[in-house]
């Protein structure tokens, strides 16, 4: 008899998953709401926290009145998901007073470090449309879920698409930041044994710039399309120069090449060309390619190891051929291209840093 009960137990355990995952969307465009209504902001503007009358007030709204009803069960939802805190004030009124968490912080909009532009990028609707493509690639393969929601890739998509252009930059901009202060704080001694350094696929250079503002003694170069670097603004301590990392020859010399979230855009083959090039531009002896990127743990506990295995969804999402990477299938890929050494490095973050060696 007590064994039907803990099957039953199970199987309603069971139902109740599916229930949770079935609407797992809900989460996501709970908080997209409460990002695009700037209630963070809102309540660390005040310093304090606020009833949900006073963060209605504070809402920028075209119309008579934002409706706190439905305000209401917002945040109710993302009390229970731990991204606010709900207390009573204590006073005759009992109105419900809604504070700021650990989590709610990361989504205020001018802070310094913050995950609010990357949140809006990728609950955008263009962005969610290939997660619904997953079982077309799975049956058809060929090209990626994002081509066969939009019928071209994501970089034809934003030549197109200006105003989306400046949301996926903005997005990648902010988790920039987050990335180069893990690094700058977590990779100690990183960069001292190098006089020059590259940054493949360094975009308008920011990556670059900020290691040399903490190291000056590194001359920087940001490499990247000739059409990317054009646009890039005069950092001092780095030049930019164009060309493209497939092709042999093009990356500049240097003591060692960075290359922060390039390489999980690209398949494995990719990978083993991008490196190949990387390891004729570095001293066979003393040169270094330091990759940071996500470290898969299929079955690891971390704290960012869940978040890994979504981002290696998302480039099914977005890329073609793109791939989060477990050790081994970062090994075989350095291997591949001339690599035989790497150590890993833990970092703060999301992404670690693999340091990899030609000799």
């Amino acid at each position: 008899m007590e064994a039907a009960t803990e099957l039953d137990e199970a199987t309603l355990r069971g139902q109740a998953d599916v229930w949770k995952y079935m609407f797992g969307f809900a989460d996501s465009m709970a908080l997209k709401s409460a990002v695009e209504l700037r209630i963070p902001d809102i309540i660390h503007s005040h310093g304090h926290a606020l009833p949900l009358s006073e963060i209605a007030s504070s809402i920028d709204s075209s119309s008579p009145g934002p409706d706190i009803a439905c305000l209401s069960r917002i945040m109710r939802l993302l009390v229970r998901r731990k991204i606010f805190t709900a207390h009573h004030d204590g006073e005759d009124s009992g109105e419900t007073l809604y504070g700021l968490t650990p989590s709610s912080r990361w989504l205020l909009r001018d802070a310094e470090l913050t995950l609010a532009p990357m949140l809006l990028m990728e609950n955008d609707a263009t962005l969610m449309a290939p997660w619904h493509c997953f079982s077309q690639c799975v049956k058809q393969g060929g090209s990626c879920a994002f081509e066969k929601a939009h019928d071209r890739n994501i970089w034809q998509f934003f030549s197109e698409n200006p105003e989306f252009n400046r949301l996926f930059n903005d997005g990648m901009a902010c988790t920039a930041k987050i990335t180069m202060k893990a690094i700058l704080s977590g990779y100690k001694g990183g960069f001292d044994d190098a006089a020059t350094l590259v940054d493949v696929g360094g975009g308008t250079g920011s990556a670059v710039a900020e290691i040399v503002k903490a190291h000056p003694s590194v001359k920087g170069i940001n490499f990247d399309l000739p059409h990317v670097v054009s646009t890039a603004p005069e950092y001092h301590g780095v030049s930019h120069v164009g060309g493209d990392m497939f092709a042999e020859g093009s990356i500049p010399n240097a003591d060692a090449i960075f290359m922060k979230w390039i390489m999980h855009d690209w398949s494995d083959n990719d990978c083993a060309k991008i490196l190949k090039n990387c390891r004729k531009a570095i001293p066979e002896r003393s040169g270094k390619v330091i990759i940071v990127d996500i470290i898969l743990e299929s079955n690891g506990a971390g704290m960012f190891d869940d978040a890994g295995l979504v981002f290696d969804l998302l480039m099914i999402a977005h890329t073609s051929g793109g791939k989060e990477r477990t050790e081994s299938e970062w090994k075989k890929i350095l291997e591949q291209a001339g690599f035989p050494r790497y150590k890993i490095i833990k970092i703060p973050s999301l992404l670690s840093i693999i340091e990899a060696y030609p000799v």
